[in-house]
């Protein structure tokens, strides 16, 4: 009985040397709903641009844009104040919350 626990003892350190696993790929492989090209609308378009884009790189130049012209609240940094351009684009709101403003941009994409 001794033995047996001796020589599981000594198989244990052995199992701790294994080669590491191989390293995945450099990355995750991007979801293809996210990039696929939409095309904006023209209210969008007055923002991003009209050619077509992924919807990842359509959230990227809407924040480039509200950071440019600083339009996140003060003090609430999740609200997202709308100027005259993004006010159509929000529905007519004045001001919408970031997880809000992706929804609403996606219903502006075709």
């Amino acid at each position: 009985m001794a033995a047996k626990k001796a020589a599981a003892k000594k198989s244990a350190p052995a199992a701790a040397k294994k080669a590491p696993a191989a390293k995945k790929a450099a990355g995750r492989k991007p979801n293809a709903a996210f990039m696929k090209e939409m095309t904006p609308s023209s209210e969008l378009a007055a923002i991003v641009g009209s050619k077509a884009l992924p919807r990842t790189a359509v959230v990227s130049k809407i924040w480039e844009y509200i950071k440019k012209n600083n339009l996140q609240d003060a003090k609430n940094k999740r609200q997202i104040n709308a100027d005259d351009k993004l006010k159509p684009i929000f529905g007519g709101k004045k001001s919408v919350t970031m997880f809000e403003m992706t929804k609403l941009v996606n219903n502006h994409l075709s």
